[in-house]
């Protein structure tokens, strides 16, 4: 049903955008997903993992009041920047509740698409293993046990034991792994891939990660 909607609110804002008929945005976006934010990622909108009744709580507005408001100030043509700093200064919006705001705009206006960053796209993926959270950190940071499990190259930027630990990958990606003790004999690890040149290679990647994490609790629970 959340598909659906969101899939309705997509074509919406291709027609805002494009000036096509209902029929025709639509009849696009089922034959082009990668337009709009039909973009394969599998990633949800803002609107859908943040409620109405939650943004009209924290800011006096729902979503539909705030993107008439945002309209009507020209947000259309401004940046994403720009447009969070106004709902800040000039409407008091708290900083958090600005950029879901500004995003949820976005992403309605056809302006960004689920998944979409400043930088790129994005995808994430995240597994619970058996084992102590300092064996799963060292999977990732140890590069000869990294190696038995992730099949592409990882170089390294930052790494703060059983915490995070942060590498390139190829095609000028990033990945930032988040982990978390759930006992003294499980963890999880949170993986969430940055600056991907598109949304398609973003759903390829997400794909990879679950086959990878899979084998990765694999090695560590043999």
């Amino acid at each position: 049903m959340t598909s659906q909607k969101s899939f309705e609110r997509n074509v919406r804002a291709r027609m805002s955008r494009t000036g096509e008929s209902y029929t025709a945005a639509r009849a696009h976006l089922i034959s082009d997903p990668a337009d709009g934010a039909a973009s394969g990622t599998g990633a949800a909108t803002i609107r859908d993992r943040v409620s109405d009744p939650k943004v009209t709580d924290a800011t006096g507005r729902d979503y539909d009041a705030w993107f008439a408001l945002l309209d009507a100030w020209g947000a259309t043509s401004r940046t994403h920047t720009e447009i969070a700093a106004w709902l800040v200064e000039e409407q008091g919006v708290p900083d958090w509740w600005a950029q879901t705001v500004t995003v949820a705009y976005e992403q309605e206006r056809g302006l960004r698409v689920p998944g979409q960053k400043k930088d790129g796209f994005a995808s994430s993926a995240s597994k619970t293993v058996n084992v102590p959270v300092e064996r799963l950190f060292d999977a990732f940071a140890d590069p000869d046990l990294r190696a038995r499990w992730l099949p592409v190259e990882a170089t390294e930027r930052t790494a703060k034991p059983g915490r995070r630990f942060t590498a390139d990958l190829p095609e000028g990606t990033r990945i930032a792994v988040t982990f978390q003790a759930k006992g003294d004999a499980k963890s999880s690890a949170g993986v969430e891939h940055t600056r991907v040149a598109t949304a398609e290679r973003a759903a390829e990647w997400k794909a990879d990660w679950r086959t990878w994490l899979a084998d990765l609790k694999k090695v560590l629970e043999a």
